[in-house]
């Protein structure tokens, strides 16, 4: 998915009868930078209207849909869920991985101004994607595997698994894998200019590796959705805008400050189980 095109491209390929705004609108979808904010915004508003209707009822009120978490009380009903997970991971992930998806664009915007063939942001988009819902199939499988052994409820998670699982998300904000992802995250700049590449399945690898580098940054808190209901989508909402601000802030402060945040509900999950 290669492409050099600019306005001035039109007159060459005979479609002069376009109007100057058809002709901007054109110019604007040749951009990488434009192709990114669209594959991002498209991508992420069809996977939360995937998510919309898998959630809802056409019985039930749209909000009580959007806050129940869905049953998952078997390896049947997490195999139902795997669809769920699939659509939640990019719905998540998507918007948090902007400021990478977008440094790439702006690289290949300056390399297409120069008249260099750049690879469409969509194929690094594809390759980020893969990550995730790989993550997703797992996630549907650790969700049975749970449900099997009677620590769901209807969708909701035993006190002590909630409370283990915030405990182990705190704990991995302070690791140095989490610190190191993180680091890998906020600074995406030079991980593309030390692999730039104008092969798009050179891009792709690295869709798939800046997928694997933001893994080891959320995996914990994504698995905080087990902990306050499988797929309840106001709480997917939450957490998303949580891991944003993580990557679009420049040091570790907001990070740790979560890992308190997850520590502090986790222990009082844990007492809660016990008495």
């Amino acid at each position: 998915m290669r492409y050099q095109f600019r306005v001035s491209d039109i007159a060459k390929l005979g479609l002069t009868r376009l109007s100057t705004a058809e002709a901007r609108f054109a110019d604007a979808l040749s951009h990488p930078r434009s192709i990114a904010l669209a594959g991002i915004v498209g991508l992420t508003a069809l996977a939360w209207l995937a998510l919309g209707l898998m959630a809802g009822e056409p019985t039930a009120p749209v909000w009580q849909a959007l806050c129940r978490p869905a049953p998952a009380d078997g390896w049947t009903a997490a195999l139902l869920a795997a669809p769920m997970w699939a659509a939640m991971a990019p719905a998540m992930m998507l918007p948090t991985a902007g400021p990478m998806i977008l440094t790439y664009a702006e690289i290949a915007d300056t390399a297409a101004r120069k008249g260099e063939r750049v690879v469409s942001p969509l194929v690094l988009i594809a390759g980020y994607i893969v990550v995730w819902v790989g993550f997703a199939c797992v996630a549907a499988a650790l969700q049975g595997l749970l449900g099997h052994a009677g620590l769901f409820a209807g969708g909701n998670a035993a006190p002590v698994l909630a409370g283990a699982l915030a405990v182990g998300a705190g704990l991995y904000q302070f690791s140095a894998l989490k610190q190191a992802c993180l680091t890998k995250c906020q600074r995406p700049f030079p991980f593309f200019f030390a692999n730039w590449t104008t092969e798009a399945s050179g891009v792709l690898r690295l869709g798939l590796r800046q997928g694997m580098t933001c893994l080891g940054c959320c995996w914990a808190v994504m698995t905080l959705m087990l902990a306050v209901g499988a797929m309840n989508v106001v709480w997917m909402a939450a957490l998303g805008v949580v891991m944003t601000i993580e990557k679009m802030t420049s040091t570790a402060t907001f990070s740790k400050a979560l890992g308190v945040v997850f520590l502090a509900a986790g222990g009082g999950f844990l007492v809660l189980s016990v008495l």
